[in-house]
Protein backbone atom coordinates (compact mmCIF):
# COMPACT_ATOMS: atom_id res chain seq x y z
CA UNK A 1 0.00 0.00 0.00
CA UNK A 2 1.44 3.35 -0.80
CA UNK A 3 1.02 5.90 2.00
CA UNK A 4 1.28 8.82 -0.27
CA UNK A 5 0.54 11.38 2.53
CA UNK A 6 3.90 9.81 4.60
CA UNK A 7 6.48 10.23 1.55
CA UNK A 8 8.74 13.33 1.60
CA UNK A 9 9.69 15.19 -1.77
CA UNK A 10 12.78 13.10 -2.74
CA UNK A 11 12.28 10.10 -0.83
CA UNK A 12 11.60 6.93 -3.25
CA UNK A 13 8.00 5.55 -3.12
CA UNK A 14 6.99 1.77 -2.76
CA UNK A 15 4.87 0.41 -5.49
CA UNK A 16 1.71 1.05 -5.13
CA UNK A 17 -1.09 -1.77 -4.18
CA UNK A 18 -4.36 -1.53 -3.48
CA UNK A 19 -5.41 -1.80 0.11
CA UNK A 20 -7.47 -4.37 1.37
CA UNK A 21 -9.93 -3.12 4.15
CA UNK A 22 -11.21 -6.31 4.66
CA UNK A 23 -8.22 -7.96 5.89
CA UNK A 24 -8.43 -9.37 8.93
CA UNK A 25 -4.58 -8.38 10.28
CA UNK A 26 -4.19 -4.49 10.47
CA UNK A 27 -0.60 -3.42 10.80
CA UNK A 28 -0.89 -0.09 12.71
CA UNK A 29 2.15 1.97 13.23
CA UNK A 30 1.55 5.48 15.34
CA UNK A 31 4.16 8.24 15.84
CA UNK A 32 5.02 11.54 15.02
CA UNK A 33 7.98 11.54 12.45
CA UNK A 34 8.48 15.43 13.28
CA UNK A 35 10.00 14.20 16.99
CA UNK A 36 12.89 12.20 16.15
CA UNK A 37 12.65 8.62 17.36
CA UNK A 38 9.01 8.92 18.50
CA UNK A 39 7.90 8.40 14.92
CA UNK A 40 10.12 5.23 15.04
CA UNK A 41 6.73 3.36 14.13
CA UNK A 42 5.77 5.38 11.20
CA UNK A 43 9.31 4.38 9.80
CA UNK A 44 8.97 1.03 10.50
CA UNK A 45 5.91 1.23 8.29
CA UNK A 46 7.66 2.63 5.50
CA UNK A 47 10.10 -0.13 5.67
CA UNK A 48 7.23 -2.66 5.53
CA UNK A 49 5.78 -0.47 2.39
CA UNK A 50 9.13 -2.21 0.40
CA UNK A 51 8.60 -5.66 1.04
CA UNK A 52 6.33 -8.03 -0.18
CA UNK A 53 2.97 -7.50 1.33
CA UNK A 54 1.83 -10.60 3.75
CA UNK A 55 -1.55 -12.05 2.43
CA UNK A 56 -4.60 -11.01 4.44
CA UNK A 57 -2.42 -8.16 6.44
CA UNK A 58 -2.86 -3.97 5.74
CA UNK A 59 -0.81 -1.29 6.45
CA UNK A 60 -1.66 1.94 8.21
CA UNK A 61 -0.04 4.85 9.18
CA UNK A 62 -2.10 6.04 12.31
CA UNK A 63 0.39 9.05 12.32
CA UNK A 64 -1.21 10.71 15.55
CA UNK A 65 -4.70 10.29 14.76
CA UNK A 66 -6.27 8.42 18.10
CA UNK A 67 -10.03 8.29 17.96
CA UNK A 68 -9.96 8.65 14.20
CA UNK A 69 -8.90 5.37 13.33
CA UNK A 70 -11.80 3.67 15.15
CA UNK A 71 -13.64 2.38 12.55
CA UNK A 72 -9.98 0.64 10.91
CA UNK A 73 -10.02 -0.94 14.52
CA UNK A 74 -13.17 -2.47 14.24
CA UNK A 75 -13.38 -4.13 10.98
CA UNK A 76 -9.64 -6.17 11.56
CA UNK A 77 -9.58 -8.82 14.12
CA UNK A 78 -6.02 -8.98 15.08
CA UNK A 79 -4.00 -5.58 15.35
CA UNK A 80 -0.29 -5.60 15.06
CA UNK A 81 0.86 -1.72 16.31
CA UNK A 82 4.09 -0.46 16.51
CA UNK A 83 4.81 2.21 18.45
CA UNK A 84 7.64 4.45 20.38
CA UNK A 85 7.93 3.84 24.14
CA UNK A 86 10.24 5.87 26.99
CA UNK A 87 9.88 2.54 29.19
CA UNK A 88 13.26 2.96 30.87
CA UNK A 89 15.11 0.05 28.91
CA UNK A 90 18.01 0.97 26.37
CA UNK A 91 16.86 2.87 22.90
CA UNK A 92 16.02 0.25 20.62
CA UNK A 93 14.80 -2.59 23.07
CA UNK A 94 11.90 -3.90 21.06
CA UNK A 95 9.20 -5.65 23.41
CA UNK A 96 5.91 -7.59 22.10
CA UNK A 97 3.13 -6.90 24.49
CA UNK A 98 -0.31 -8.13 24.32
CA UNK A 99 -2.63 -6.34 26.64
CA UNK A 100 -5.87 -7.98 27.52
CA UNK A 101 -7.31 -4.96 28.34
CA UNK A 102 -7.58 -1.35 27.13
CA UNK A 103 -6.41 -0.38 30.69
CA UNK A 104 -3.44 -2.71 30.06
CA UNK A 105 -2.06 -1.03 26.82
CA UNK A 106 0.96 1.54 27.92
CA UNK A 107 0.70 5.10 27.68
CA UNK A 108 2.53 6.58 24.45
CA UNK A 109 4.62 9.82 24.07
CA UNK A 110 3.33 12.45 22.12
CA UNK A 111 -0.15 13.76 20.82
CA UNK A 112 -1.51 10.01 20.76
CA UNK A 113 -1.43 9.59 24.06
CA UNK A 114 -5.35 10.93 24.81
CA UNK A 115 -6.31 8.48 21.03
CA UNK A 116 -4.75 5.18 21.95
CA UNK A 117 -6.58 4.01 25.34
CA UNK A 118 -9.56 5.89 24.27
CA UNK A 119 -9.82 4.27 20.60
CA UNK A 120 -9.71 0.81 22.13
CA UNK A 121 -11.68 1.86 24.74
CA UNK A 122 -14.27 2.67 22.43
CA UNK A 123 -13.62 -0.09 20.12
CA UNK A 124 -14.33 -2.62 23.54
CA UNK A 125 -17.59 -0.91 24.06
CA UNK A 126 -19.11 -1.05 20.78
CA UNK A 127 -18.11 -5.22 20.62
CA UNK A 128 -15.34 -4.87 18.93
CA UNK A 129 -11.92 -4.98 20.53
CA UNK A 130 -9.37 -6.65 18.61
CA UNK A 131 -6.71 -8.93 19.34
CA UNK A 132 -3.88 -6.68 20.24
CA UNK A 133 0.01 -7.21 19.87
CA UNK A 134 1.71 -4.07 20.65
CA UNK A 135 5.39 -3.97 19.52
CA UNK A 136 7.38 -1.34 21.48
CA UNK A 137 10.78 0.19 20.73
CA UNK A 138 12.13 2.05 23.65
CA UNK A 139 13.92 5.88 22.65
CA UNK A 140 15.42 7.95 25.24
CA UNK A 141 15.67 10.87 23.74
CA UNK A 142 12.53 13.02 21.73
CA UNK A 143 13.65 15.95 19.01
CA UNK A 144 11.50 18.06 17.84
CA UNK A 145 11.38 18.99 14.48
CA UNK A 146 13.73 16.13 13.41
CA UNK A 147 12.84 13.37 11.27
CA UNK A 148 15.95 11.06 11.50
CA UNK A 149 15.96 8.08 14.15
CA UNK A 150 19.09 7.88 16.70
CA UNK A 151 21.01 4.56 15.76
CA UNK A 152 20.44 2.92 18.62
CA UNK A 153 16.31 3.25 17.43
CA UNK A 154 17.01 3.02 13.94
CA UNK A 155 19.16 -0.63 14.28
CA UNK A 156 15.86 -1.89 15.80
CA UNK A 157 13.57 -1.69 12.77
CA UNK A 158 15.05 -4.82 11.04
CA UNK A 159 14.02 -7.27 14.16
CA UNK A 160 10.78 -5.40 14.03
CA UNK A 161 10.05 -5.89 10.66
CA UNK A 162 10.30 -9.48 10.56
CA UNK A 163 8.85 -9.94 13.83
CA UNK A 164 5.84 -8.15 12.68
CA UNK A 165 5.92 -10.08 9.36
CA UNK A 166 5.89 -13.64 11.04
CA UNK A 167 3.53 -12.38 13.25
CA UNK A 168 0.99 -11.12 10.36
CA UNK A 169 1.70 -14.12 8.53
CA UNK A 170 1.04 -16.01 11.42
CA UNK A 171 -2.56 -14.23 12.46
CA UNK A 172 -3.72 -14.25 9.16
CA UNK A 173 -3.42 -17.92 8.55
CA UNK A 174 -5.24 -18.73 11.63
CA UNK A 175 -8.33 -16.60 9.88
Amino acid sequence: MLLLDTTLVGEDSPVPVAPNFDAPVLILAVGNLLMGDEGVGVHTLRALEHEPLVPGARLLDGGVAGVNLLEDIQRARAVIMIDATRDGSPAGTVKLLRPKTVGAIPQGLSAHDFGLKDLFAAAALLGAMPDVHLFTISVVEVKPMCIELSPPVASAIPEVLHAVRALAARLAAEN
